[in-house]
Formats: C-alpha cells, structure tokens, sequence
C-alpha cells in the first residue's frame, strides 16, 4: 500500500511539473509578419528566398506539404492551430500561396523554431 501510494504521489508530482512547464512555454507574443508563403520543402531544399511562382507552390500544397512563411528577416514561421485537435493551415494560406503577405497573430518560439497561429492574413503590396 505505501509502495503504491508513493508511486502515485511521484505521478501527481511528474504531472505538475509537466503541466508548469507547459504553461511556461505556451506564452505567446502577438505580432504581424511579412513575408512570402511558400513550400517548406522548396525552401530547404532549393534554398529559395521567395516562391518561384504561385503555382508551384500551390501544386507542392495540393501534393501535402506544408506552406510556410519567409519572414524578410530569413526568419521561417510555421503556421499552426490552437485548437486541439488541431489541424493543417494549408487551406488558410492557399489563396495566397506564393505571394508576399501581412499576417497577424500569436507567434509561440521553441529553441529555434518559431510557429505563428493566424488571425488575419492578407496580401501585401508594401514591403
């Protein structure tokens, strides 16, 4: 009995810090971006500073892979949910994909890796 209930005192105990740590790390900031949206892949692999054209990465995000923003500061922002479960932003971002964009909302940082979850998103003549 006191074997068990030590055990479940170590799990309550691993579970609060978990859930402090999580609390910790879920801050984030609001702000706006500018930047293209293009494919992840092509922007790895062929190192692009922008799209090639809107349709290649419309034809990369209708094969799956996710779009991205290119930040002007070479900063990459991955698009996700806040809801749970959360699902793909490919269809927020389609009708701009390929194109230079303003996008508002909460950016959330992670070592090096920086995701936004969008508010408003929209094109952008001014750069």
């Amino acid at each position: 009995m006191k074997k068990r209930l030590a055990t479940m005192i170590a799990i309550v105990f691993c579970f609060g810090i978990a859930v402090a740590g999580n609390a910790e790390s879920a801050k984030g900031k609001k702000m706006t971006i500018k930047g293209y949206v293009l494919d992840s892949a092509c922007l790895f692999t062929r190192n692009l500073k922008k799209p090639v054209s809107s349709q290649c990465a419309l034809e990369c995000a209708g094969g799956g892979s996710p779009l991205v923003i290119l930040a002007d500061d070479d900063t990459v922002y991955l698009p996700i949910d806040s809801k749970m479960p959360a699902q793909g932003q490919n269809f927020r971002l389609i009708k701009v994909a390929g194109k230079f964009v303003k996008i508002s909302g909460t950016v959330y940082e992670r070592g090096s890796s920086k995701a936004i979850v969008m508010d408003s998103i929209e094109e952008s003549k001014e750069r």
